[in-house]
């Protein structure tokens, strides 16, 4: 463990976490818990969490919690984690619906053993409960590819050409799970410790996600006021259509990330590649992306970028604050000096103690 992570680790202290959770969601929660201080016990079933297939993940994922290992068949088993609840502050599960009640697991059971304990409940599609929230998804299997599926996310990731995007990063489970999971978790166990009242809190992966398009929301209405149409992912405010943030590619195939969305940044873009033309073509200066000044501005900045391979632009944008970056494979940023305090799981706190 890093010291940046060490230094935040008296934060959860004390806070008792029960983990009945498998593969990647729920241990990727308590895993950021137990970085914070909380004192984890994993609880497996006799086979084990089928993230041990993978080696490395489960060790990830998994190293500082206590683990053991119970028949959740076996109501002596259920009675070992009743056992661990009855003076744990949450408790995290990612079954389907009817399965805790089934285990005797239920909140109403829970309660009545310890009232201030936070359930969290990992869910793809989220519960159907009451007149607000009415749909048949609840019981339906799912991976971070189907939530995704549903919640629009991944129709937005579209290449430059309109293709499909098959994403190798676990959004769903990360953000739409994991992360969700633990700002619900945190809430809940900070009401809990007000009221002496715990709750049980579902999370739905694919809500989740739905809420985080936040921009493609806005950003869609705003193309289609100036375009007369709602645009294709690849063609909305921030996914390609303007000159000033897309990605380029070099000469070598690889590509440079141009995030200089305010004027100041696309003007000292304009300095560094040379292209001083280029200055006014702007949609802050009323250059609006359907228009032939914008797309000719985009043309000629792609050709300076296809000029020079990445380690080129990489040299000469590594002094100049206008938002352009290369876009690093895992393998260069693992190497990356921006990334030397990793730890030996290649993992790095998101956070820094400044004081």
């Amino acid at each position: 463990m890093s010291n940046q992570a060490d230094s935040m680790k008296d934060c959860l202290a004390g806070l008792r976490v029960i983990d009945l959770t498998r593969n990647l969601p729920g241990p990727f929660a308590t895993r950021l818990l137990a970085d914070l201080g909380a004192d984890v016990i994993k609880i497996e079933p006799l086979n084990g969490d089928p993230a041990r297939a993978f080696g490395e993940l489960f060790t990830a994922l998994n190293h500082g919690k206590e683990v053991q290992k119970v028949d959740f068949r076996d109501p002596s088993g259920i009675d070992t984690i009743k056992a661990h609840l009855k003076d744990a502050d949450v408790m995290l599960d990612s079954f389907r619906p009817e399965v805790l009640e089934g285990m005797g697991l239920d909140a109403k059971t829970l309660h009545a053993l310890n009232p201030k304990l936070v359930m969290v409940s990992i869910t793809g599609y989220g519960l159907a409960a009451g007149d607000a929230v009415s749909h048949d998804w609840a019981d339906k299997a799912g991976h971070d590819i189907n939530f995704m599926a549903m919640s629009g996310v991944l129709d937005q990731l579209k290449t430059a050409d309109g293709g499909q995007a098959m994403p190798n990063i676990q959004f769903a489970d990360l953000a739409g799970g994991s992360d969700t999971a633990v700002i619900a978790l945190l809430a809940a166990v900070l009401s809990a410790q007000r009221t002496g009242k715990g709750r049980h809190v579902a999370v739905s992966m694919t809500h989740s996600l739905y809420q985080h398009m936040v921009m493609p929301k806005v950003t869609g209405k705003l193309v289609k006021s100036f375009t007369g149409k709602k645009p294709k992912p690849q063609y909305d405010f921030l996914g390609g259509l303007l000159p000033c943030y897309r990605l380029y590619k070099t000469a070598d195939s690889r590509h440079m990330a141009v995030g200089s969305l305010e004027l100041k940044f696309w003007q000292g873009l304009c300095d560094v590649l040379e292209l001083p033309e280029l200055k006014t073509k702007h949609w802050q200066m009323g250059v609006m992306p359907n228009t032939k000044d914008s797309q000719e501005a985009a043309e000629m900045v792609a050709d300076k970028f296809a000029s020079y391979g990445l380690a080129h632009w990489q040299q000469v944008f590594e002094s100049s604050d206008v938002c352009v970056t290369p876009v690093l494979t895992l393998e260069e940023a693992k190497a990356h000096h921006l990334f030397a305090h990793q730890d030996d799981y290649n993992s790095t706190p998101g956070w820094q103690l400044l004081g």
